[in-house]
């Protein structure tokens, strides 16, 4: 039984809520306005990823964000899991192994040679299923420099 669906705007609401929490989890700032925004470009360009949510009954109890690029180092189109969250009374119940599944699925139908996605390090339960699930480190850090800075720290 899958259990993701493709997030249409009537989700917005429910996701920002969830990407809050997931923000403040982490310690990282929100901005309602910016991430609302972001979402909306999200699910209006079908060039620059895709959004799922979760939903279970007619609860939606999660989200996945997976975006698109293009790499000479991979040869091609590759992808970035941007964000996946699950509440944390459904964490432990094969919602990130599903999610994954449908993020490679999405990936190979469009061709995309190679899936990326980053974990803070002090979530370990996550860590152990994305290498579970074939992903692999590499001697590299993620660098990042925001250019607007209108949006530094926020999303």
């Amino acid at each position: 039984m899958q259990r993701f669906r493709p997030a249409t705007e009537a989700d917005i609401d429910v996701i920002l809520k969830m990407m809050r929490g997931y923000y403040e989890e982490d310690g990282y700032a929100f901005s309602q306005a910016k991430a609302r925004e972001a979402v909306f470009s999200l699910l209006r360009d079908k060039c620059l990823g895709c959004l799922w949510v979760a939903q279970i009954d007619t609860s939606v109890v999660g989200y996945l964000a997976v975006t698109l690029g293009f790499s000479f180092e991979y040869r091609g189109r590759d992808a970035f899991i941007d964000e996946v969250f699950g509440a944390e009374e459904y964490r432990g119940q094969g919602l990130g192994r599903e999610a994954i599944d449908v993020a490679e699925a999405y990936c190979r139908a469009l061709g995309v040679k190679a899936l990326h996605l980053e974990v803070e390090r002090h979530r370990e339960h996550a860590r152990g299923l994305y290498e579970r699930a074939g992903f692999e480190h590499h001697d590299r850090d993620l660098m990042t420099k925001c250019l607007d800075d209108s949006s530094a720290g926020s999303a």
